[in-house]
């Protein structure tokens, strides 16, 4: 057997083994990027095992073997054909519904496969459990920013996201029609818990007239008052995206007081004077303004929707680019990375430097202010034309 390679032993050393593992939620693109690392470092005659499951997979010793052949064709392929879990090494639940660090039994697994790398596939969750295996089990790890909220930290991209945001500003362009020939207020739920870019990209791309997403807070009367004003101009309809993340002013600050992401017993008044109860805020906001309008309000939740499916041409170009440059780093042994795009480029960012931080929209950036320019009310301030 081979002499076992640590993250200190010599840049000149080859790579021979490497390990591939998607987790988190799916996301188009995945099977792009895994097809795009297989046949990156396949050229150097490196072998590629495909874990099951995410670390579910690590913990549990489950994989098959990827070779450029078996990966033809998966540039298109929706989902993950590794499949993907939540579970995390550290907290790897038990039957008696606790959990159990389980980090040793994910080590074993990379020494019995004679693993050179870990190259893990996901959002910031998975990026925290690829650091915690680097750093408790000294493993070498490469990853790989997805998420189609678009929120991992050091990247200007995640793959994944423009064929999210194409499905939800489709499914507003086709909301539109209903809501103009029913005189309607069509209120859509697009994903973005903590960051804003799904529903503020889908909500410009799509001519949304309010987009409320979590880095602004809102108020129940400045929206209503916005759709009033749109009523009082002869539009009779109106579109509303908003992130499952956003929060009335007063919920958003009950929210940051107490470190609760939403909030809401039952009682608790909103800006407004609305009773928020534990339904979805998307429902109470479309009831609060189906009585402040007197217009018929509707929901669309577009859920998982905007997971799936086949990535876009962008999502594809962006994801063998990804892949391509986590290859390279894998030859050139460069292992504590996340392969992100600046500008450009892809390049080569400190895992430690990503772990724990979340992307979020700056209050300054130029698609609020296209927003803004472009008459749409983002919940916060609003002024009649």
């Amino acid at each position: 057997m081979r002499k076992r390679s640590t993250p200190s032993t010599s840049v000149k050393e080859r790579v021979h083994t490497i390990g591939i593992l998607t987790s988190g939620g799916d996301c188009p693109g995945l099977n792009a990027v895994i097809r795009a690392v297989t046949r990156g470092v396949a050229r150097e005659g490196v072998e590629v095992f495909g874990i099951l499951e995410g670390f579910k997979g690590m913990v549990e010793n489950r994989y098959i073997r990827l070779t450029p052949s078996e990966t033809s064709g998966l540039l298109t392929v929706g989902g993950t054909i590794l499949r993907t879990s939540r579970i995390k090494p550290n907290k790897f639940p038990t039957p008696n519904g606790g959990v159990r660090d389980m980090t040793g039994a994910a080590v074993e697994t990379y020494r019995r496969l004679n693993l050179d790398c870990l190259v893990c596939l996901g959002g910031g969750g998975t990026q925290k459990s690829a650091y915690h295996l680097m750093k408790e089990g000294r493993l070498n790890v490469i990853t790989l920013p997805k998420t189609i909220d678009n929120d991992v930290y050091g990247t200007d991209v995640c793959f994944g996201f423009d064929t999210g945001m194409s499905i939800a500003a489709e499914a507003i362009d086709r909301l539109h029609t209903t809501a103009s020939s029913h005189h309607r207020v069509m209120l859509v739920d697009v994903m973005g818990n903590k960051a804003g870019w799904l529903a503020l990209a889908a909500g410009v791309a799509s001519g949304a007239d309010v987009i409320l997403i979590p880095e602004i807070p809102y108020s129940l009367d400045v929206v209503a008052q916005s759709l009033l004003d749109r009523m009082r101009h002869g539009k009779m309809f109106s579109i509303v995206a908003v992130a499952e993340g956003a929060r009335p002013r007063s919920n958003a600050r009950r929210s940051q007081k107490d470190g609760r992401s939403q909030g809401t017993g039952k009682g608790t008044t909103a800006a407004g004077g609305l009773a928020l109860t534990k339904e979805p805020l998307s429902v109470i906001l479309a009831a609060h303004l189906e009585k402040v309008t007197g217009l018929e309000t509707r929901v669309t939740s577009l859920g998982h929707l905007q997971r799936g499916g086949i990535p876009t041409p962008t999502d594809r170009i962006l994801c063998t680019a990804f892949g391509t440059k986590a290859a390279e780093l894998i030859l050139t042994r460069q292992f504590g990375n996340m392969v992100a795009k600046r500008g450009e480029e892809f390049v080569a960012v400190p895992l430690k430097d990503v772990v724990g931080k979340k992307r979020l929209v700056p209050l300054d950036h130029p698609l609020i202010k296209a927003a803004r320019a472009t008459g749409v009310c983002l919940g916060d301030v609003w002024e009649s034309t």
